[in-house]
């Protein structure tokens, strides 16, 4: 690849060794390729050496979904950035997967449209990278996440070949191959160039804030919105620890006092507009909120969605550290698994804060600790292993969109069957039989085909 562009400096490999989670692994190498041929050769020198690879964009995954474990070369995308083509009428831009997901919309955003899915990550993460974990966002709750936006994409196979899975045609004949490597993780090859589905731009936004005085009765509002019929672009929801941290980073005008605020955006024709902020507002107000509020102007508009989008950065003014989940539960089950979420971090002695996807379920429990503290990450790992429980308990699942990787594979178990994982781990093997491609992620250990058992005890091998 030329000089600079692959290493074995101890530095590097250790500046690679992790992503934005916890876990640390180690690289046995790392490259830089500049285009989907030089991927495809790094894939096949790594396998001639028996070495596994794994593919990283910018790193800002939180489930270890780009941890390198097993020594493998980790071949990182990044300096594939480029939009290549845009064809405004079919609203469908083809990328390369290092492009940063916001780039896309400021770059597409002349020509009226925009890529929706937005994860909070979005100024940093990159459109392979949401590939990988099938990233969601606030405005995801209409839009649909990542599957819903990518229609075909270029990839290498885990032995080196190179392969189009899906379509740009409305409804391609034959298995949807596409749909199986979003969301993959890395697991069935790498992305090299990806088709997205671009939306226009709505002719009128409305973003409102809400008050309330209990996280309960927030939690009525979201599932009250939805029963009256309105679907908003988006519905998130702040409780009092995280609103009062975002106030102190950002200055957005959330209210102090809160115990809770619900943001919401609807967007459409004018009219729709308005009378969906009049649906929200009277639902709120029902609901005993102590403010509406409707952003006068694009700026106070932006103002609200940086001190949402600035909730992470917002809670070192709190502690150095924090681990956070994505589990995803019924909206009808969001005030039980609420009050279940801070017994768990009273009961271990840990200060945890709520800010999620309110509308479609999507929590993420922040537990703010710093890591210094004797003892401490056995606590946070315990509570997020029980918060983990209390939303599977409660009919939900283990992520909502920053995927499985390594943080959450070991709990596959609780919620899948043996029938079940033998199932996704043939679909696996199918791409990659022989294990290279991110190896150790996603599925437990001993789930390779036909191996996974329940032993009498209930334990899983």
């Amino acid at each position: 690849m030329g000089e600079g562009r692959a290493s074995d400096e101890p530095l590097e490999l250790a500046l690679y060794a992790r992503d934005a989670g916890v876990a640390v692994g180690r690289a046995d190498a790392v490259c830089f390729p500049g285009s989907g041929a030089e991927i495809a050769a790094a894939v096949r020198v790594a396998r001639r050496h028996g070495r596994p690879f794994v593919a990283r964009g910018s790193g800002t995954g939180l489930a270890g979904g780009s941890t390198p474990l097993g020594d493998p070369v980790v071949i990182v995308t990044t300096q594939m950035n480029r939009v290549l083509e845009v064809d405004a009428e079919a609203c469908v831009a083809w990328v390369e997967p290092g492009v940063l997901n916001l780039d896309l919309s400021r770059e597409v955003a002349p020509l009226g449209l925009h890529y929706a899915p937005d994860p909070s990550s979005q100024q940093a993460c990159t459109i392979g990278g949401n590939v990988g974990t099938n990233a969601g966002g606030p405005h995801c709750l209409s839009e649909g996440v990542t599957s819903a936006h990518i229609l075909a994409v270029d990839v290498v196979l885990p032995d080196g070949t190179e392969a189009r899975l899906g379509s740009l045609a409305p409804d391609a004949p034959g298995y949807d191959l596409r749909g199986c490597f979003v969301g993959s993780e890395g697991t069935m090859g790498i992305a090299t160039r990806i088709a997205v589905r671009l939306t226009p731009d709505p002719p009128c936004v409305a973003t409102m804030l809400c008050a309330f005085d209990s996280v309960e009765a927030a939690a009525a509002t979201v599932s009250g919105v939805i029963a009256a019929g309105v679907l908003p672009a988006a519905l998130e929801m702040m409780d009092a620890r995280i609103t009062e941290a975002v106030e102190d980073f950002v200055g957005a005008g959330y209210p102090r006092d809160a115990q809770a605020v619900l943001l919401a955006e609807v967007d459409g024709l004018a009219g729709g507009v308005a009378a969906q902020v009049d649906a929200i507002s009277s639902v709120a107000r029902a609901n005993g909120a102590t403010l509406v509020r409707v952003a006068a102007d694009d700026a106070e508009r932006a103002l609200l969605w940086k001190g949402r989008k600035s909730a992470f950065g917002a809670i070192a003014r709190i502690a150095p550290d924090y681990y956070l989940h994505d589990a995803v539960v019924p909206r009808t089950k969001l005030v039980d698994v609420l009050r279940r979420v801070y017994e768990i971090a009273d009961a271990h002695q840990l200060i945890v804060m709520n800010v999620f996807h309110a509308g479609d379920g999507n929590l993420h429990p922040l537990l703010v600790f710093d890591r210094r503290e004797p003892g401490i990450w056995e606590r946070v790992y315990a509570a997020g292993t029980e918060i983990l429980d209390a939303c599977i308990d409660a009919g939900g699942v283990l992520t909502g969109e920053h995927g499985v990787g390594i943080e959450k594979r070991d709990l596959m178990a609780r919620m899948f069957s043996v029938d079940d994982l033998d199932a996704q781990a043939r679909l696996r093997d199918a791409f990659d039989p022989d294990g290279a491609a991110n190896p150790q992620k996603v599925l437990p250990r001993g789930s390779r085909c036909g191996e996974l058992q329940r032993v009498p005890e209930g334990t899983w091998i």
